[in-house]
């Protein structure tokens, strides 16, 4: 791999995720899921155990963010990008707060990775991984937790 085609990749890899950060923002489903491969397995970090399919993370994503109410906080930090001619993984932190529409709070780090190969000139997510730290000893999430 040229360093040019490193750069373009990554740069590429950077447009989608601040999409997708905008999309959260928006509270727009569909543009949030756009790049999902449509056999796409992702680990989300609330139940079920895995979701297959674009048709699936495209449903648990409107369930998520109709359970806001108002604006939606995402934000990404320290993103690390390992960048490949056809495959790219891209792991980071996010912080989601908002109030929910049933007037609870929800200010929280997440972790998160993502898988990604280039079809038909397009990058799109074939693997997606979020979770949230636990408490050894009490078995609960650890939500107060911030880089």
């Amino acid at each position: 791999m040229t360093p040019a085609t490193r750069g373009t990749n990554e740069d590429q890899l950077r447009a989608l995720l601040d999409e997708r950060v905008q999309a959260v923002h928006d509270r727009d489903a569909r543009e949030l899921t756009s790049a999902c491969a449509p056999d796409i397995v992702s680990f989300d970090a609330l139940p079920l155990l895995r979701r297959l399919g674009a048709a699936a993370v495209r449903a648990r994503a409107e369930d998520w963010l109709g359970l806001d109410d108002g604006p939606v906080g995402y934000e990404m930090r320290d993103l690390r990008i390992i960048a490949g001619e056809d495959t790219v993984f891209a792991s980071f932190l996010n912080r989601v707060s908002g109030t929910m529409t049933n007037g609870a709070a929800v200010d929280m780090w997440l972790r998160s990775t993502l898988c990604l190969r280039q079809s038909d000139g397009a990058w799109v997510i074939v693997h997606e991984h979020t979770s949230v730290p636990f408490d050894a000893e009490s078995g609960q999430a650890a939500l107060d937790l911030a880089p």
